[in-house]
């Protein structure tokens, strides 16, 4: 079997390496036709103004291809489904969209007004994405859900795969450290809870608090605790350290209904590297992990439970460890690579059977 992975999609992005990564270890050849939009621009909605570089993309992705059996559009390829109808000649299209443009921009980035021309042409560049595509991949039974609903197609036409983590780069090797911490990694946005996660560390001055990233709300650390320490950048293949030396990983804490819908990255990924787990009680969550077993879950918005969660596993090292075994248990039979490839090829042989 041969996929064509098409777009002007995040190349370095995990939802596309892991994507690619998988699809590979089921044994599936995958060759890439992609056109470089999007790097470095963290904020899709500066980049319509370089609508005229995207049209430019979407000619070059109609280049001639080697024989493949189905077309698959990675994140974020909203733009790229007219191209990938055209380029894919009648063979089934599958898309790997991850988000809602207009979820994300509109509701979780608040980038745009509701209800404002912009957020009108987000959502029907949404649905013809989806409906484009013959089958959508999302990332969560909570977001398959929204997918369908969102883009009023049928529920039947959307598989799940977790999102996962690299295992080149996310392997075990956490251990109790001698300083506890709690670590924070990902881009500053509204999804991710910083003002609760900032809360809870002014509720718990004896416990240290190490943010890594950058993002939208950087200026909201301006005034942070003393107790908490912002590092803006570390490497992409460093950030596993960060895990094995850090007490424990906090996941996300927001209120906006894309929390409720998403995994994020970095809980797969302390999660790979055996690291304890707080993180947001949500539906998404429970997909995947059991409270007091493979994490601790706290419910959204919530300082005053993140702070007694961090405090807890400061307090109770058995607990941690218990932790770290039940979440690395829980990645490996669900998430890990091994588990998610099968889940990638059977998605892709889903739509050629389908299209046949």
């Amino acid at each position: 079997m041969r996929v064509l992975y098409f777009g002007t999609y995040q190349r370095d992005y995990p939802r596309n390496v892991l994507a690619i990564a998988c699809l590979r270890r089921a044994g599936v050849e995958v060759v890439e036709r992609h056109v470089t939009v999007w790097k470095g621009q963290e904020n899709w909605s500066a980049s319509f103004s370089t609508a005229a570089k995207l049209a430019v993309s979407q000619l070059a992705l109609l280049r001639p291809a080697r024989r493949f059996d189905a077309l698959m559009v990675g994140y974020p390829g909203h733009f790229d489904l007219p191209a990938a109808k055209v380029a894919a000649l009648g063979r089934p299209i599958v898309f790997n969209p991850l988000v809602s443009l207009e979820d994300t921009l509109v509701e979780d980035r608040a980038r745009f007004r509701r209800g404002s021309m912009s957020t009108r042409v987000l959502g029907r560049i949404d649905r013809q994405a989806f409906r484009m595509a013959d089958l959508v991949v999302a990332d969560t039974e909570a977001h398959a859900d929204f997918f369908a609903g969102h883009a009023d197609i049928p529920r039947a036409k959307v598989e799940v795969c977790l999102v996962g983590a690299d295992d080149r780069i996310f392997q075990p090797g956490w251990r109790l450290p001698a300083r506890f911490s709690a670590l924070f990694v990902g881009k500053l946005i509204p999804l991710h809870g910083l003002e609760t996660i900032l809360a809870a560390a002014r509720l718990a001055p004896e416990i240290p608090f190490r943010i890594v990233g950058s993002g939208q709300l950087d200026a909201s650390l301006d005034d942070r605790p003393d107790n908490v320490e912002w590092v803006p950048w570390v490497e992409y293949e460093e950030l596993a350290g960060e895990y094995h030396g850090a007490g424990c990983a906090l996941g996300i804490f927001g209120t906006t209904d894309k929390t409720a819908r998403v995994i994020p990255n970095k809980v797969f990924q302390a999660l790979a590297c055996g690291t304890p787990v707080v993180t947001a009680d949500t539906p998404a969550a429970r997909e995947l992990l059991v409270g007091g077993e493979s994490a601790l879950l706290v419910p959204p918005g919530d300082p005053s439970a993140l702070a007694a969660a961090v405090r807890r596993l400061a307090a109770e090292p058995a607990l941690a460890e218990h932790l770290s075994g039940g979440g690395l248990y829980t990645y490996r039979q669900r998430a890990s690579e091994e588990a998610l490839a099968p889940l990638w090829r059977a998605a892709v042989e889903r739509a050629i059977t389908a299209s046949a």
